[in-house]
């Protein structure tokens, strides 16, 4: 895997986290929620939609129309209490899974036990060599 597949598939495994946290400050419409996390992370709205739409299928999100100023009323997405925990239970699971990367790179990266470069740019293999 190279580093644009890798990190596509960090933003897909991501996305669902980042969708509840939004939600769980404030209830969104379909193209805010769009905005806001194609402008932090990349996503598109052909990712975000049917997420959105599997995540009201799971009843982790609800949704209402509201009128709207500037032309036909909006959908909103609102969490649900289901989604609350939802959410509660991948932030620690990120938490977790993040403590644990930095520790492995923040030990690569002090020069750890491994007796590689500080550089933080991976070794090339030396399977089949002698050292």
């Amino acid at each position: 895997m190279n580093a644009k597949e890798m990190n596509v598939q960090l933003k897909k495994g991501v996305l669902e986290l980042c969708v509840l946290a939004l939600l769980n400050h404030k209830d969104c419409y379909g193209f805010e929620l769009v905005s806001l996390v194609s402008s932090s992370v990349g996503m598109s709205e052909g990712t975000i939609y049917p997420l959105l739409k599997r995540l009201r299928e799971e009843d982790l999100l609800t949704t209402y129309l509201r009128e709207s100023t500037e032309g036909p009323p909006r959908k909103y997405y609102s969490i649900t209490v289901t989604g609350r925990v939802r959410g509660a239970e991948m932030l620690q699971a990120w938490k977790e899974f993040c403590a644990g990367v930095d520790m492995l790179l923040g030990a690569r990266l002090r020069g750890g036990n491994d007796g590689g470069d500080q550089s933080g740019t991976p070794e090339p293999s030396r399977e089949g060599q002698d050292v």
